[in-house]
């Protein structure tokens, strides 16, 4: 089968000619159609085998009970099945009724309701209430999770108990949520709600004064809204942890993120207008969850009602957890929709600096100066790794620019785990937001840079043992994930272009029809109509049809029979529906090879024939002076500095690597003694940033300086303490042990000037009377 990533680029290494060009794109058709139909081959070969492997001989008695058995069932299945949608209708129906509240799997209480602010949007806080067997500790730095507004409503991170909700509070922390309601407030901004975004962490900050400010974790859009916030009050926020997020838009590979090219083949921003017109002047999230849905046609027609079939005596209740969800559909003013579709979906400005937010101020991703985690997986097709990480890329173009503004970034990457499998699965929970929750707890006292992160797992006496490893990468190796080295995000420029213009020429001449003959009050019509919605509330107990269908369906469950999982009927269904998955993933594969074909024959031409240059980050800056003032300072500082300074010095003739369970071992060694631990969070990731710019940039002369930062014998015998005991525990490397001897002969007392100073130390200094 075809590797998508050795097919040739649609746009070309060469000299940009439209020959060039189009020649490309054909290639690279030609092989993405090649390479769906293998697959669909592949596939239905597959699903042959396993039915033929089935089709064992049986005896005539033996084969009419099976076929008895499977029909016999198959009519209680269906049964089942379509009660189970029936329910889904009436919870779709209770739900509504109740105004859509968080679908949160805690208590919770309210804190504060933005909808009565000076300037205010649908948006609240609220403390979720840890379960009785759960205890929290009030020293330690609160939670505030921002779940996504891209169509449905607020509780994906606490929609079970192993969810990052759950993760947080079992690790004792308090857990704030920030959740929305289903309408948004009469003229509400996206500044507005950044803005109460930003006074929820401030008051989190006021009802918490730990030594940290809270941390702050984004899901999907929600990642780019805590990015916002934290651009947006630096002070405020704490360590961000952005997962699964959307942050550089135009970024992805051919043949795995279609989702990328939809706001070119829509001509820009003009069709949510159109939406949002056509509701009265608010834009239904129905739209939104409707594009989710169609990129996985198979799943969306036919892989999530067959597996409901196929599982319906343990899957219900689980489905209908996720559909309560699933089905929220969620509002947002036009301002809203058409500012994100501008500024993030198609103009990509937000790593550019670009994006405004009010009074002509934009949004600088480089005021942040909490350290930063990206969750993103290889498996997501709605977020790729590359839209979650290239956004770093365009704000630090290298390494050393991001070590100079002082920034300490994380990525971590799953492997398989699909777009919603980051929020709601059990086992990522368990596993990757476990250890992020207990790295967040150490990330401070890293030095700036890029960290590649990774989770080892051990199993010891049946249990499992989960470590995360950190290794310092190159900003420069974001390049890796790149099919193209990003020469295919050119044609997205021409978009930007021409969605500016079509929403110019849709404002000018069919916004001020629309608006007058679409009244507000058409706007619950038209939403009530959706496809998405119809489907829920024509198939509930609204409709006469289905009165008996509960009673059927308690009667198969009363007399339930079992089918032979392993017999020949089974198999054949099995074939049945492998066959029409693979050809519903034919269809998707050739459709969004045609789409992607389309655009880049398109947005390809007219970005060669009439280039535009999009507002997006520059390609390149000058590298940023050294910090002279921390070099002129390199013999300044106190016993914490000192043990940081030496801390460092160790890990850079180290492994270039670090542990999670070393850290831990670390701060239980020495961790109080060092002092970083009683000094508040922002004060002690100063003290490291300043000792890693020296120890990074002049490390001899770092070294040189240490007696001048341990003036006292009784400093440096504690420094050589803590030296022999994390000696004496850890892994060293043999370049690491060699250091400690030189650490001994430097800090070795020297008698004349030790004891001078020790006398000096000891001698009480005479009383001065203040002036006046």
């Amino acid at each position: 089968m075809t590797d998508p990533h050795t097919s040739p680029s649609p746009v070309d290494d060469g000299p940009p000619t439209l020959a060039r060009l189009h020649a490309r794109i054909a290639e690279v058709y030609g092989r993405r159609c090649t390479a769906a139909l293998e697959s669909y081959l592949d596939a239905t070969d597959a699903a042959n085998r396993a039915w033929s492997a089935a089709m064992t001989p049986r005896a005539p008695a033996q084969a009419w009970d099976d076929a008895v058995t499977y029909w016999t069932d198959f009519a209680q299945r269906s049964l089942l099945f379509w009660d189970t949608i029936r329910r889904r209708g009436n919870n779709w129906l209770a739900h509504e009724a109740a105004g859509k509240p968080p679908l949160l799997a805690f208590d919770w209480e309210m804190v504060a309701d933005a909808r009565r602010f000076e300037r205010p949007a649908n948006y609240a806080l609220v403390r979720i209430l840890p379960p009785p067997e759960v205890r929290t500790d009030p020293e330690k730095r609160p939670y505030v999770i921002i779940d996504p507004r891209a169509g449905h409503g607020p509780g994906i991170g606490g929609f079970k108990p192993d969810s990052e909700v759950g993760v947080a509070l079992r690790a004792g922390h308090p857990v704030y949520v920030v959740i929305f309601f289903p309408e948004p407030v009469a003229g509400q901004t996206l500044a507005d709600v950044a803005q109460a975004e930003a006074a929820f962490l401030r008051l989190v900050r006021e009802r918490h004064p730990t030594r940290g400010k809270p941390v702050v974790v984004g899901n999907c859009q929600g990642g780019w809204a805590a990015m916002l916030v934290g651009a947006l009050d630096p002070d405020g926020a704490g360590p961000i942890v952005v997962n699964g997020a959307p942050m550089s838009y135009w970024a992805g590979n051919d043949a795995e993120n279609p989702m990328r090219y939809a706001g070119g083949m829509l001509g820009g921003s003009w069709t949510a207008l159109l939406a949002s017109d056509l509701g009265g002047g608010t834009f239904d999230g129905a739209y939104l969850v409707d594009n989710f849905e169609a990129l996985n046609p198979a799943n969306t027609w036919f892989g999530k009602s067959y597996n409901l079939f196929a599982k319906i005596d343990t899957e219900p209740e689980r489905y209908l957890d996720f559909e309560r969800w699933w089905g929220g559909y969620f509002l947002m003013n036009r301002d809203e929709i058409q500012w994100i579709v501008d500024n993030l979906f198609v103009g990509n400005r937000l790593a550019a600096g670009t994006a405004a937010w009010t009074g002509g101020r934009t949004f600088d991703l480089k005021a942040i100066r909490s350290p930063i985690i990206l969750f993103a997986s290889l498996g997501d097709n709605i977020t790729p790794p590359q839209q979650a990480f290239n956004w770093v890329a365009d704000l630090y173009p290298t390494t050393a620019e991001l070590k100079a503004n002082g920034q300490v970034i994380v990525g971590l990457m799953h492997r398989s785990i699909g777009h919603l499998g980051i929020f709601v699965s059990g086992s990522v929970a368990r596993r990757e937001h476990t250890q992020i929750v207990d790295l967040l707890d150490y990330i401070e006292h890293l030095p700036p840079g890029l960290y590649g992160m990774r989770i080892e797992e051990e199993r010891v006496d049946g249990s499992v043992r989960y470590d995360a490893v950190l290794r310092e990468v190159e900003v420069e190796d974001l390049q890796k994930l790149q099919t193209y080295a990003r020469k295919d995000e050119v044609p997205f420029s021409a978009v930007d272009a021409v969605s500016g213009w079509n929403a110019a020429l849709y404002e000018a001449f069919v916004h001020p029809v629309l608006r007058a003959v679409v009244p507000p009050a058409v706007g619950p019509v038209v939403r009530a109509l959706h496809p998405l919605r119809m489907r829920r509330w024509a198939l509930s107990d609204l409709n006469p049809a289905l009165a008996p269908l509960g009673a059927w369906a308690e009667a198969a469950r009363a007399h339930r029979v079992r089918r032979d999982e392993a017999g020949p009927w089974v198999a054949a269904e099995h074939r049945a529906a492998a066959g029409i998955m693979a050809g519903l993933d034919l269809y998707r594969s050739l459709r969004d090879a045609a789409v992607e074909n389309l655009f880049y024959t398109v947005y390809g031409t007219m970005s060669v024939v009439a280039p535009h240059r999009a507002p997006r980050a520059a390609a390149a800056r000058a590298v940023a002076a050294p910090d002279t003032a921390a070099l002129a300072r390199i013999d300044e500082g106190g016993f914490t500095d000192a043990a940081v300074r030496v801390g460092l010095l160790m890990a850079r003739v180290g492994r270039h690597e670090g542990r999670l369970s070393t850290f831990k071992r670390i701060r239980t060694l020495v961790g109080r003694e060092v002092g970083l631990l009683a000094l508040p969070a922002a004060e002690a990731s100063r003290i490291v940033r300043r000792q890693a710019v020296l120890v990074d940039r002049a490390p001899e002369g770092a070294m040189a300086a240490l007696p001048a930062l341990l003036p006292t014998t009784e400093e440096r015998g504690r420094l050589l303490d803590l030296l022999d005991r994390l000696a004496a525990q850890l892994d060293l490397t043999p370049e690491q042990r060699d250091l400690i001897p030189r650490f001994r002969d430097l800090l070795a007392p020297a008698p004349d000037a030790i004891l001078a100073a020790d006398a000096a130390a000891a001698t009480p200094k005479p009383l001065r009377r203040k002036a006046g």
